[in-house]
C-alpha cells in the first residue's frame, strides 16, 4: 500500500476537463470572436446583395464586359467568404454549447484535454493536434 501511494504521488494527475473559471475565460473569448464574426458576415452578405448601398450600381447598365466579369467574380468570392464565415459562426456557437455542457476542450477522438494554447488560437477546435495530424 505504501508503494502504491508513492507511485501515485509521483504521477501527475491528468486533467479531465477545464475548470469553471477556465471555461468562463474561453466563453468570453468565444463571445468576442462570435461578435466579430457576425459583424464580418453581415458586411460580406451586404456586399453580395448590395443591401447597404443606395447607389445605382445594381440598376445602371454596364457596357464594359471586363468590369461586369470582375464584379461577378467579386460577388462570387464574397459569397464564398460569407458561407465560410457562416460555418465559423456555427462552430463558435457549438463551442458555447460544449462549454455549457462542460465538455469543451476535450478531444473528440482521443478524449484528452486539448491544450489551452490551441484553444486560444482556435477556440472552436474539437481535435487535439495529435488527432488532427493523424487525419491528414
Amino acid at each position: 500500500m505504501e508503494q502504491e501511494e508513492k507511485i501515485s504521488a509521483k504521477e501527475p494527475l491528468e486533467k479531465l476537463r477545464y475548470s469553471d473559471d477556465e471555461l468562463r475565460e474561453f466563453k468570453d473569448l468565444i463571445l468576442e470572436k462570435l461578435e466579430n464574426a457576425k459583424r464580418d458576415y453581415e458586411s460580406l452578405k451586404s456586399s453580395v446583395t448590395h443591401s447597404s448601398s443606395n447607389d445605382t450600381e445594381d440598376t445602371s447598365p454596364t457596357f464594359k464586359v471586363l468590369e461586369e466579369g470582375a464584379s461577378a467574380l467579386s460577388k462570387e468570392e464574397s459569397g464564398q467568404l460569407a458561407l465560410r464565415q457562416q460555418k465559423f459562426i456555427r462552430s463558435l456557437e457549438m463551442a458555447l454549447i460544449r462549454i455549457e455542457n462542460k465538455t469543451y476542450g476535450i478531444c473528440r477522438e482521443t478524449g484528452k484535454l486539448i491544450p489551452s494554447e490551441r484553444l486560444k488560437l482556435v477556440p472552436h477546435a474539437t481535435l487535439c493536434v495529435e488527432a488532427k495530424n493523424s487525419r491528414e
